[in-house]
């Protein structure tokens, strides 16, 4: 009888808390691409602007992980440790959280909400997640030293041919005028910047959560007044203000609370539980998901060469998962994080 009411009173099991976690991160990731594209892309009648977007996932973000950082920051004093910046809002160092902060809490938010705006959603979907991989490899190598092993090459240079085969064909129709070749680039822009932070952030050996609070504290401090002194001015065009309080509340919930805190918790969960190579593979299927997602949902056309490029991009992370140590995801995927 007691160990029955033990069991029952620790609730879910782990197994259906990491099924449940992984579910959650690739619904959030696949929905993150397909919404994306939805509200930036003005040809769909989106009122906000891609810094409109941006402000309302900072805003959003900001509710619920600076009251945390607070928090965490006075535990840490009241326990003599740990750092602090931005008021008592960053429980990491100001240089620390300035340099995690430009790249995975401002630039990234900026420049992929800005790629929707010219290329489709598929584009995105090979280019963003496919072009990780490949990213923090290469940054990895000058910044950690780390060595890239024959079969982990292959797995990069299939993500290459397959961001060649979306990105080229785009690249080509720019000089018949067409702009889907400016949202490519900054789509791989982008993802340069996350694997930029994800390889700072293992380089400090940084904890999940309080790095995310960093770099949103950071893009709140630095980009909300900027933002807000340009819109109310009238020198930036901005429709935070003026679009339906629906729109903006949706935004600053789904691309706040869910992209970047839910599915970084879920994201370290499902970590927990599956491991570091299983749940890797598991992420895998967002390209193909969310280009699905992008032909259902946004009725985006499936070319030859998008499908291919996605088969490629997505046997490559693949490749790429079965050739890295085991020990070494681990550590990079607690302490650095992956999100939309």
């Amino acid at each position: 009888m007691h160990s029955s009411q033990s069991h029952s009173s620790r609730g879910f099991s782990p197994r259906t808390i990491g099924l449940a976690a992984a579910l959650v991160t690739v619904l959030i990731w696949t929905a993150f691409i397909v919404i994306a594209r939805a509200s930036a892309d003005p040809a769909r009648g989106g009122t906000l602007t891609p810094f409109d977007i941006a402000f309302c996932r900072i805003v959003g973000a900001s509710l619920i992980l600076l009251p945390w950082g607070w928090w965490l920051v006075r535990r840490d004093r009241m326990a003599g440790t740990g750092h602090s910046s931005l008021f008592g809002l960053s429980p990491l160092s100001l240089r620390v959280t300035a340099t995690v902060g430009l790249f995975g809490g401002l630039l990234y938010a900026v420049l992929a909400y800005s790629g929707f705006v010219f290329a489709p959603a598929a584009h995105a979907s090979v280019l963003m997640p496919g072009s990780l991989p490949l990213w923090t490899a290469l940054l990895a190598v000058l910044v950690l030293r780390d060595r890239i092993t024959p079969l982990r090459a292959l797995g990069l240079g299939l993500i290459v041919l397959g961001d060649l085969l979306v990105g080229g064909a785009s690249l080509l129709h720019a000089f018949d005028g067409g702009e889907v070749w400016k949202g490519d680039l900054l789509f791989m822009v982008a993802a340069l910047c996350w694997s930029t932070y994800s390889v700072l952030a293992r380089r400090h050996a940084l904890d999940a959560v309080r790095a995310t609070i960093a770099i949103t504290a950071f893009a709140f401090v630095i980009y909300v007044p900027i933002y807000l002194a340009l819109v109310l001015g009238q020198v930036a065009p901005g429709h935070v203000f003026t679009a339906p309080w629906r729109e903006v509340l949706f935004q600053a919930l789904f691309q706040g609370w869910g992209s970047v805190v839910i599915s970084g918790i879920t994201f370290t969960k499902m970590i927990q539980h599956f491991g570091p190579v299983r749940s890797t593979m598991i992420t895998a299927l967002v390209p193909g998901l969310s280009a699905l997602g992008a032909v259902v949902f946004l009725g985006e056309p499936l070319f030859w060469n998008l499908s291919a490029g996605l088969a490629l991009v997505t046997l490559g992370i693949l490749f790429g998962v079965r050739a890295a140590a085991p020990v070494a995801i681990a550590k990079e995927a607690v302490r650095a994080g992956v999100r939309p």
